[in-house]
């Protein structure tokens, strides 16, 4: 009884394991950028109606021309605004200052409006969590 329990422990580990792994993204498109994470350094002190700046990291075929950064935060936007900087270089980044009108616990969820093969277009979504102080 005691070797089964085992058994079914190691198999159902095996499995997290297993469920955890990461999977290979496909190639990139010519011209396509893909955001991969966002953060900010204020994400302690982000208060409201003060901009903060979060720093997306992003790669990309080529250097596309990045237009603006949209965000949504509790059902809110999206709220574009303009990059302050942009790094092609190791790692890739993208900058934008932004601002929360109202205090509370958010997902802030953002993409990427940019120039491919002559239209604008947005880029995938990413997210992180902040907190708004009054």
């Amino acid at each position: 009884m005691r070797s089964i329990l085992i058994a079914i422990l190691m198999g159902g580990t095996i499995l997290i394991c297993s469920s955890c792994a990461t999977v290979p993204t496909k190639p990139l498109a010519p011209g396509e950028l893909r955001l991969l994470s966002m953060a900010t350094l204020e994400r302690l002190e982000i208060k409201v109606k003060v901009p903060f700046e979060v720093s997306i990291n992003f790669e990309a075929d080529g250097e596309p021309e990045i237009r603006n950064a949209c965000f949504f935060w509790a059902g809110d936007g999206p709220h574009c605004f303009n990059v302050t900087d942009v790094n092609y270089g190791s790692p890739k980044t993208i900058k934008v200052k932004l601002a929360v009108t109202k205090p509370g616990y958010y997902v802030l969820d953002g993409y990427v409006v940019y120039n491919r093969e002559g239209k604008g277009g947005p880029t995938n979504i990413v997210s992180f969590n902040i907190r708004v102080l009054q």
